[in-house]
């Protein structure tokens, strides 16, 4: 009994080292959304101004369930809470999108109506400890008209 009490006792040491050593990852996704008809900034320079105070989307599957949220402040930026993603990195990047719940007219009176909609890309990753940060961004918005 106290042999299987010990092998008990072992097993569970290993899993805890196991998973204390192994390395974790977590998603950071953040972009910048600008007052244009595609809401990305212009290549040229040329500027625009920032989409401030829109709300933003991480939808995900064919039934576009909204994973996280967020909302750009007064420079347009947004960044979405990365403890709330919680998938495969691959499934992040090809079941899931960025979607502007916010109408443009709402920054532009004169832009058409419709949803600004983005795919995901990686643009990098910073290792802090033992924690892997992958930091992902808007692929570029288009307009998608209902």
């Amino acid at each position: 009994m106290t042999m299987l009490k010990n092998k008990h006792i072992t097993f569970s040491l290993i899993l805890v080292c196991l998973v204390v050593v192994s390395p974790m990852a977590k998603a950071h996704i953040q972009g910048v959304l600008a007052c244009t008809v595609n809401g990305n900034l212009p290549l040229t320079g040329t500027s625009a101004p920032p989409f401030a105070n829109a709300g933003v989307q991480l939808q995900c599957g064919r039934q576009n369930t909204v994973v996280a949220t967020s909302t750009t402040n007064s420079a347009g930026i947004f960044a979405l809470p990365s403890n709330l993603i919680q998938m495969l990195l691959s499934t992040l990047l090809s079941d899931c999108r960025l979607v502007v719940t916010t109408p443009l007219a709402t920054c532009n009176a004169s832009l058409p109506l419709g949803n600004l909609v983005s795919q995901l890309t990686v643009v990098g990753s910073t290792v802090n400890g033992l924690l892997n940060v992958v930091n992902i961004a808007p692929s570029g918005f288009t307009l998608t008209t209902k």
